[in-house]
């Protein structure tokens, strides 16, 4: 099982940054994919971006249009994600999230595979 810890979020106006962080601890001995995703009130929990195993990309969602990198750090056992650029609409809170893995380069295509949630840092873009 994996623990997730993140952090990074804030308020910020248009047009600004932030950088997420997501900390994974405990034990496992298979590999696992690690996600983003974010969910604002009175909508479902939608996927930004998700990484393989390796740190290789997977998938951006389409309203991320080039502003957010993500990026996995295997010798720390972090998950970051850039945001540049945010959007009143960016507005939610982000979890992190990790599934279990066939293998290094594997991509995890569905919300379901990720068994493993942290609690989620709050990111609001003010006008």
């Amino acid at each position: 099982h994996v623990e997730l810890v993140e952090s990074g979020g804030g308020s910020v106006q248009a047009g600004g940054s932030l950088t997420l962080s997501c900390r994974a601890s405990g034990t496992t001995s298979h590999p696992y994919a690690m996600a983003w995703f974010r969910q604002s009130p009175g909508k479902e929990r939608e996927v930004v971006a998700t990484v393989q195993p390796g740190g290789g990309l997977c998938h951006y969602a389409d309203f991320v249009e080039g502003r957010f990198t993500i990026s996995k750090n295997n010798i720390d056992n972090t998950l970051s994600l850039q945001m540049n650029a945010l959007k009143v609409e960016d507005t939610a809170m982000y979890v992190c999230a990790a599934g279990r893995a066939l293998h290094f380069g594997h991509c995890l295509g569905t919300k379901r595979q990720f068994n493993s949630w942290g609690q989620g840092t709050q990111v609001t873009v003010s006008s």
